[in-house]
């Protein structure tokens, strides 16, 4: 099957698996998982080379074949083609899945419904206000040119995901209340936000990667543009089930997977060209034009081997969340598995690679 009709067909799984989340989040207020303590469970120095762990981190399992590491990985992987908390969590629940790419809100979202699980990797954006990864998308004649203006209007929402997080971070900033706005569930997949915001189904919306340069240039005769959040918005992790670094061989497994997955991102940042032909261009499908932009606006990975304030941010996060979707708040350190804390860092010291403890400052609610 070609990855245009894998994709179409994940399009559809991301809908359904979103719902399912949705649904389940309406009766989790007292559903929560009590994650194991793993801290002084030493994980082995070396991993079995019979070890078989399921990934699914696309990215970064092309950034492997394209650097020519994929091969010497020291344990057998099968890798899913699905990333991003929906996906990822369903697999979780069906126990055939034990890493995923994902970005800070499904590990919460999770906590909130039972699942068990750790965040093993962080990475962040050097300079991420100047380069986010959302900016907000603005409908034509919704007569939003600032924050503040969002007051009554519509706006685009996906609970459980990054962008849902995102919204109510961003009316937190402009000082207004879910009750100040009016929120419309919407999954944030494909072009399902652009298309809202040009059918005027929606007054506003995060817009991520080429959709930022695609939707004014194809609205923006009409009025639509899109402004800044100012913001941080860049955190992302590898997320595993609890029971998965639980096993010995699983958790020597995982720790070498993030070492390849650190070095897969510098290894993306330092390789535009390839990039962009071998990824954006021949994979993902978009024109050079697009891959180019992306690799422009995408900034520089930083991977901090300290993951304090990484924790006292997403604490931000969770709290604002729990006040704002009637949930539980919880001490957000026992979702990272700080084990793995300094392993990618260490596996890319001396690249130049940013990998200073302060890398996930302010990306919480409050910044």
């Amino acid at each position: 099957m070609s990855r245009a009709l894998r994709a179409a067909a994940l399009l559809t799984t991301v809908l359904i698996s979103s719902a399912v989340l949705t649904g389940c989040a309406d009766n989790t207020a007292t559903t929560t998982a009590s994650s194991k303590d793993l801290s002084d469970v030493e994980i082995p120095k070396t991993v079995d080379p019979d070890t078989r762990i399921t990934i699914g981190s696309p990215e970064i399992q092309v950034a492997l074949k394209l650097s020519g590491q994929i091969d010497k990985i020291p344990f057998k992987v099968k890798w899913a083609n699905l990333s991003g908390g929906p996906q990822c969590s369903e697999a979780f629940r069906a126990n055939s899945l034990d890493v995923c790419s994902a970005a800070e809100i499904p590990s919460i979202h999770a906590h909130w419904t039972g699942l068990d699980t750790k965040l093993v990797a962080a990475a962040f954006r050097t300079d991420p206000v100047k380069n986010p990864i959302y900016e907000l998308g603005i409908a034509p004649g919704a007569d939003i040119d600032s924050l503040a203006d969002l007051r009554g209007k519509k706006i685009a929402y996906s609970p459980g995901q990054a962008q849902g997080a995102l919204v109510l971070r961003i009316l937190a900033k402009a000082g207004l209340a879910k009750s100040d706005v009016e929120l419309v569930e919407l999954p944030s997949t494909g072009d399902v936000y652009p298309t809202a915001l040009g059918g005027g189904q929606v007054d506003a919306a995060p817009l991520g990667g080429v959709n930022i340069k695609r939707y004014p240039a194809k609205y923006g005769k009409d009025g639509g543009k899109t402004i800044p959040h100012g913001l941080r918005d860049d955190p992302g992790h590898l997320w595993v089930p609890t029971a998965s670094v639980s096993d010995p061989q699983k958790a020597a497994a995982i720790r070498e997977f993030v070492k390849y997955w650190a070095k897969a991102r510098v290894w993306i940042d330092t390789h535009p060209e390839e990039w962009i032909e071998g990824y954006y261009v021949k994979d993902q499908g978009l024109s050079r034009e697009d891959g180019e932009y992306l690799v422009k606006t995408g900034g520089h990975p930083a991977i901090p081997d300290d993951w304090t304030r990484a924790i006292a941010d997403q604490q931000k996060t969770v709290d604002l969340l729990a006040k704002e979707t009637d949930q539980k708040p919880f001490d957000t350190e026992i979702l990272f598995d700080r084990r793995y804390e300094k392993v990618g860092a260490e596996a890319v010291a001396g690249t130049g690679a940013d990998t200073g403890s302060d890398t996930g400052a302010e990306s919480g609610a409050g910044s």
